[in-house]
């Protein structure tokens, strides 16, 4: 007899997802995760990714801490307890990724020929001791591994699905949709979250805003009826597109908000203009922008959860 899980401990997971890459899965993750953490949340990243990208946008790559997620590997396969680095920031805990979950893909499906239902399950099983310790968990999905996307929705009490405006993107919904019926069985209370919409073009040109408005609205349409015309399904806020600043990110090891707050303690720019001082290369002037639209993500991610516990108090 299976062991009984106690659900109602795993009622603050997220799993951040969806069938494509290159939709900002880890952006989210990482971004939502430190803003919450830096408003007094105790937080705790999974890793579920064999790319391990988390640790660039968090900025732990050459942490002595890291094992490539060897550790999440083994316990994903064998069963027992992860140690998460501590401290990534004030209120932020990872469970590190890497290229060693490829093999927990692997050992995964081995145990799925005999208990299908604990191969699912063992993601839910490594969090379910220590998600007390947390006021939210998010877990960063890998973008075509199915069995590791399956372990992650099988744990999560929501999912939140990062998608591009572009039809190509929207297709990774159907592969979301897929994960998330497999699991329905051992985690009935799974529900969609959100999608939101990123990498939001904003051209200066007031053509092409009408254009890209327009590839909105069209984006959100078509979602709704993915979802049996649930408009509220699709978040109000958006990410917007800006190269420059992921590229700036990712080279620092800066959250967004703390790319903009080296952007705001930065020279003015009289001040470089008549020598007295020199031009940041370090960060973007939309920095600002850009964390305006994930401070927007994560107060509605707040906000969706609370309206939902609060209807469930009083249900």
């Amino acid at each position: 007899m299976p062991k009984t899980l106690n659900r109602s401990a795993l009622d603050r997971v997220i799993a951040v997802i969806n069938g494509k890459g290159g939709v900002l899965k880890t952006t989210l993750t990482a971004n939502i995760g430190g803003m919450l953490a830096a408003s007094g949340y105790r937080v705790l990243l999974v890793d579920l990714d064999p790319q391990g990208n988390l640790a660039e946008d968090l900025g732990y790559t050459d942490d002595e801490r890291g094992d490539d997620g060897a550790a999440l590997a083994r316990a994903l396969m064998f069963g027992g307890g992860v140690e998460p680095i501590k401290g990534i920031r004030q209120n932020l805990d990872v469970f590190a990724g890497g290229l060693q979950l490829d093999k927990a893909t692997g050992g995964l499906a081995v145990m799925a020929n005999k208990d299908p239902d604990e191969a699912k399950l063992a993601v839910a099983r490594i969090l379910e001791p220590i998600a007390a310790n947390y006021d939210m968990i998010l877990i960063d999905c890998p973008p075509g591994d199915e069995t590791l996307q399956t372990a992650a929705v099988a744990a999560a009490r929501y999912a939140l699905v990062p998608v591009k405006t572009d039809k190509s993107s929207r297709k990774g919904l159907t592969a979301v949709a897929a994960r998330l019926d497999a699991v329905l069985d051992i985690n009935p209370t799974l529900d969609l979250l959100g999608v939101v919409l990123v990498d939001v073009g904003t051209p200066s040109q007031r053509k092409n805003r009408i254009v890209l408005r327009a590839s909105e609205i069209d984006a959100r349409k078509h979602i709704a009826e993915l979802f049996n015309s649930d408009h509220d399904v699709v978040l109000t806020a958006t990410v917007r597109h800006s190269e420059a600043t992921a590229h700036a990110t990712r080279e620092k090891g800066l959250l967004v908000y703390e790319l903009d707050e080296h952007v705001r303690k930065g020279p003015k720019w009289f001040e470089i203009r008549r020598g007295d001082a020199e031009a940041s290369t370090l960060a973007p002037q939309a920095a600002g922008s850009v964390a305006d639209d994930l401070k927007a993500i994560t107060d509605e991610v707040v906000a969706r959860i609370t309206a939902a516990e609060t209807q469930e108090q009083s249900a």
